[in-house]
This record gives structure tokens, C-alpha cells and sequence, in this order.
């Protein structure tokens, strides 16, 4: 049976409520992005309109002609030159390692009713889980495993809850942020796992941890992932990932120190000799 690349964006995402229309799908990226805005529609669904400037977030899935059928009657789609609702086409979908074209369900500009809200950093997921916690859970894999700077920037308090260890599959540590001094960490969707600290925090913490990872500036942006913490699975963690990666760069001395003496007291000790190696190979730095 022939298969189809579909981009998906608002509630066909993984724990959203039309997601049961990909069961049995294939996952290709579950973080990826594609160019548009994403809106607000106020019914509990976003658009994706055209935009030659904006990025929008999601997730590609591999499906067959039965599944793209049943997702062209959701969005209101019955072929070319017919009254469609949203129009399904191709577009460049990108994912951490590969550009995919996809079908793409958006909605022309002309729809659009004016005066509707776009949604910051083009990820329904994350606008979702911050409407409907209070507090919630906080992946941390680099720097802000470190509990030195939240004392020095007066933020501390927010970052008490410690949960325990999680495991981040699928997914690789690399340092593709270029800062003036050196690389920052990241997370790449590769085969793998990254260990982080797990932090419960109430949502006045993610003031702080936006100024922090210069989400308005575009450097992070806040994504939903799931983890592993004591065998235990958690689903629709937050955490941030680089939204424009480079090749690595060295990763300057303090910084490396924040990460291993945030780790220290909750990573396995595999994953610590794992990292030092990965700096010393990539990097030549020797701790």
C-alpha cells in the first residue's frame, strides 16, 4: 500500500485529541518544523497560514492511503478544485538531520479571521501543557542542572523539587548553540538517550528560564518531549532546544563544569564517563 509524509501541527500531535488518526503510523521526527504561522483559531484547534518568515513545530508521520483519507475528512479537505475547508499541500518539512516534503494541511490567509492571536513560538503542544498546568515538569540536560546560577540569580527557590533521573530516548547530547565563548548544549533527534535532572516548578519559574535561554532572542525554544525517571514513563515534559543549529563547537571550561557538577549528584555514572569521553573525542578536552 502506497505511503504518505503528513506534517502535523495542532490536535493530530501525539496526546492531542485527534491523534488516534495515527495510530499505527510510523514517527519519523517528533520534533521538526516547517515554514508558516500558527494561529489561534479560539475553538481549541490552531491554523497553519502561509508565512515566507515564520516556523512552525510538529511532528512527521509516515501514513497510508486510509489514514490520509480519514485526515482529509477532519480537516475539511475533498480534493482539488472542490470546497475545502483547509487546503492540503506539499511543503519542505525539517527535521534535526533531514529536509522531508510533506502534506501539509494549512489554511489560506483569506480564512483567517482578523484580530486572532498567533501563537508565540509556533508549537501548539507547549501552548497546551501551559494553559493546563500550574506547575509542571522540567527537563534540564545542560547547564541548568546546576543549582549555582539559579542562587545567583535569586531563583532558587523555584528549583527545589528534584524528581529523580530521566531519559531522554531517541535523542542525542550535542553542542550546536554557538555563544561567544564557545558551544552550548543541545538536544538532537538521533539514535541514543541523554540524561537530565527532572525538576517539578511552578510556571513563575518559566520567566526566568525563558530570559535564560534567550527564547524571545531565538536561540532555545521551549518543546514537549516524553522521559523515562525510575522506570516510571512521563509524558509532556517541558524543555528547550536550539532552534537554529550549527556544527559543534568546544563547549567553554565553566560551562562543562556547570553540567558535570549538576549532574553529578543524579546521573549514572555510565552517562558521566559517556560524557567526558564524547568531549574528549569530539573536542580534545580532558577533564
Amino acid at each position: 500500500m502506497e505511503k504518505y509524509m503528513v506534517f502535523v501541527y495542532g490536535t493530530l500531535r501525539k496526546y492531542q485529541r485527534n491523534h488516534y488518526l495515527l495510530s499505527g503510523a510510523s514517527c519519523i521526527a517528533s520534533q521538526c518544523w516547517t515554514v508558516g504561522k500558527l494561529i489561534d483559531s479560539e475553538n481549541g484547534y490552531p491554523y497553519l497560514v502561509p508565512s515566507s518568515s515564520g516556523r512552525v513545530n510538529g511532528e512527521l508521520y509516515q501514513v497510508d492511503q486510509l489514514q490520509l483519507k480519514e485526515l482529509d475528512t477532519l480537516e475539511g479537505y475533498n480534493g482539488t478544485n472542490h470546497n475545502n475547508y483547509y487546503v492540503r499541500t506539499k511543503q519542505d518539512i525539517y527535521t534535526d538531520k533531514e529536509c522531508y516534503e510533506a502534506f501539509v494541511y494549512i489554511l489560506p490567509n483569506e480564512k483567517v479571521k482578523p484580530n486572532l492571536k498567533e501563537i508565540k513560538n509556533g508549537d501548539w503542544s507547549v501552548n497546551q501543557l501551559l494553559k493546563q498546568k500550574q506547575s509542571l515538569f522540567y527537563f534540564a540536560y545542560g547547564s541548568c542542572m546546576d543549582a549555582e546560577r539559579f542562587k545567583s540569580a535569586g531563583v532558587n527557590h523555584y528549583f527545589q523539587k528534584v524528581i529523580g533521573r530521566g531519559i531522554l530516548d531517541n535523542f542525542h547530547l550535542r553542542f550546536t548553540r554557538k555563544a561567544h565563548d564557545g558551544g552550548r548544549a543541545d538536544i538532537v533527534e538521533e539514535a541514543g538517550s541523554v540524561e537530565g535532572k527532572v525538576y517539578e516548578i511552578p510556571k513563575e519559574a518559566l520567566s526566568y528560564l525563558y530570559r535564560r535561554e534567550g527564547v524571545n532572542a531565538g536561540c532555545y525554544r521551549p518543546a514537549v518531549i516524553d522521559i523515562t525517571v525510575n522506570g516510571r514513563q512521563f509524558t509532556n515534559i517541558l524543555t528547550f532546544v536550539v532552534v537554529d543549529k550549527e556544527e559543534e563547537t568546544a563547549p567553554p571550561n565553566h560551562y562543562i563544569e556547570e553540567i558535570l557538577r549538576g549532574g553529578s549528584d543524579c546521573l549514572s555514572a555510565d552517562y558521566m564517563v559517556k560524557l567526558r569521553k564524547q568531549l574528549k573525542e569530539y573536542f580534545n578536552i580532558k577533564i
